[in-house]
């Protein structure tokens, strides 16, 4: 393959999903994360099968971090991006609790302070979250009015008491990037407008835009609002420095973006645009991840295999070339710098 150059002053990442969470991103029962037989940590592996492989430089990687992982671990995950030559960025995992019950305050806030102190021990300038809503809870409904109302507020209070009491401000962590996800995954906090109501409450109740949404134009396709209501809104975060990460993913299937239908392609040009775009991540998911196997049962279209004959990391790399390609017209067209 032709190798591109990255015209546009963006960093170009993946989120190494496509390796499955059971059995290659979440740590065993010891808290050891998933290694090959050579004892390299198998996401980390992946990562470097991707550089040699992709057309294009990749500059950033975006992994999660899960509570009580083995320290060693979590310093060879994160040491080994670096080594690469990659950006490390982290995803903060929380399960167990209900960021928007008052009850289970306490144990969410550790989860998340603990991250964020990881996150400052490793010099990690940007952390990301779903952190607004249980995953996949049985039974949810979807609240409005004042009981939406009330989980906004409650999910303020929890992170601005996580920063808080991980003292995050005047860190190395420049942002906290929040990410909704699709109904069937969420049931309220289910499209940008309705997260960034979190991000942009807290941003006042701390003084300064540390919280961020992330812009994921598979959750955004997913959601009920129109292309131009998500692009209404990513200008109005922008305006407010409340947005700069970007997921190249494809709504519903999550895997090739070539069944994505234009979502990735007119999100990433508005997002462009404002000129607070920093990263662009992209995120397949595989079609048999055992930890998503609830997720295809409540939407068969998400176990499509859209590989087309190709192993998950040539899909990967595809994606990273269309996207690189996306990124470089943009700059060809004036719309980036």
């Amino acid at each position: 393959m032709a190798k591109i150059e990255l015209k546009a002053n963006i960093q170009l990442g993946v989120v190494p999903t496509h390796i499955k969470f059971v059995g290659g991103l979440v740590p065993d029962e010891n808290g050891r994360l998933p290694r090959g037989e050579d004892g390299q940590l198998l996401s980390v592996a992946e990562l470097a099968n991707l550089q040699k492989m992709s057309p294009v430089a990749i500059t950033a990687a975006q992994v999660p971090q899960f509570p009580g992982v083995n320290e060693q671990d979590t310093r060879d995950l994160f040491g080994g991006i670096r080594e690469l030559g990659m950006t490390p960025y982290m995803i903060m995992m929380v399960a167990g609790g209900n960021p928007m019950n008052p009850a289970d305050e306490d144990a969410v806030c550790a989860m998340l302070v603990d991250g964020l102190k990881t996150a400052k021990s490793l010099g990690i300038e940007h952390v990301a979250s779903t952190s607004i809503e249980e995953w996949m809870k049985p039974g949810a409904v979807t609240l409005t009015g004042a009981d939406f109302d009330a989980a906004v507020a409650q999910n303020v209070k929890l992170h601005v008491r996580a920063v808080r009491e991980a003292e995050a401000i005047g860190s190395c962590i420049k942002g906290w990037h929040i990410e909704f996800l699709r109904g069937i995954e969420f049931m309220t906090f289910t499209d940008v407008g309705k997260a960034w109501e979190i991000a942009k409450t807290a941003n006042a109740e701390l003084g300064q835009p540390f919280f961020k949404i992330l812009v994921d134009a598979a959750h955004c396709g997913d959601s009920d609002l129109s292309m131009e209501q998500n692009a209404a809104i990513v200008k109005e975060m922008a305006a407010a420095d409340g947005f700069s990460m970007f997921h190249a993913s494809s709504k519903t299937t999550r895997g090739c973006l070539s069944t994505d239908d234009g979502w990735i392609g007119n999100l990433l040009t508005e997002s462009a645009a404002t000129g607070k775009l920093e990263v662009v991540f992209v995120e397949l998911f595989h079609h048999e991840d055992p930890a998503l196997e609830g997720l295809r049962v409540a939407d068969p279209r998400h176990g499509i295999d859209t590989t087309d004959g190709r192993t998950y990391s040539e899909a990967v790399c595809d994606a990273l070339e269309q996207t690189a390609r996306r990124l470089n017209n943009l700059v060809a067209r004036g719309i980036l710098s």
